[in-house]
């Protein structure tokens, strides 16, 4: 079972819930999956799940997954699996710091519907890149191994 833990948004403490059963396997299969193709990719390095980012003097997340560039330690990718208890901190708030914060790329990976929406920053913030799900494939071409059928990561 999962432990609940602490996020610190905007200077207010926010105690998040532990995740379901559900979530925590969506979030096990992403991190075995992109671990396995980080091989030969010095670049970035991927954090344990829900380890503490500080995004600024007032914020610090969790996401369920992290890269972060090995040179600087500064958050790559996040990818945040919605909780339906618990998802306006993450489909809202949070994605709100991660576009301030200037986050080059946001996977919300969202177990209601079953779908991943993909989000690259850019000057003018976070832009919705694509929605995925059934038989279309999550990738990203700064990790070419990486490729993920969204049937397979929803399946149960």
């Amino acid at each position: 079972m999962s432990e609940p833990y602490e996020e610190l948004l905007e200077g207010e403490t926010c105690l998040r819930p532990p995740p379901g059963p559900r979530h925590e396997e969506i979030c096990r299969r992403l991190h075995e999956r992109v671990s396995a193709s980080m091989t030969g990719i010095t670049v970035a390095r991927l954090l344990p799940p829900r380890s503490s980012i500080q995004l600024s003097s007032s914020t610090k997340v969790c996401p369920d997954l992290a890269l972060v560039t090995a040179a600087t330690s500064k958050l790559w990718l996040a990818a945040e699996v919605v909780s339906s208890e618990d998802h306006h901190p993450d489909t809202i708030h949070k994605k709100t710091l991660y576009e301030a914060a200037n986050l080059p790329r946001l996977w919300m990976v969202d177990p209601r519907y079953d779908n991943v929406e993909v989000y690259h920053g850019g000057p003018y913030g976070l832009a919705l890149k694509q929605i995925l799900a059934i038989r279309e494939v999550l990738g990203e071409p700064l990790l070419p191994q990486f490729q993920y059928v969204i049937a397979e990561l929803f399946k149960f």
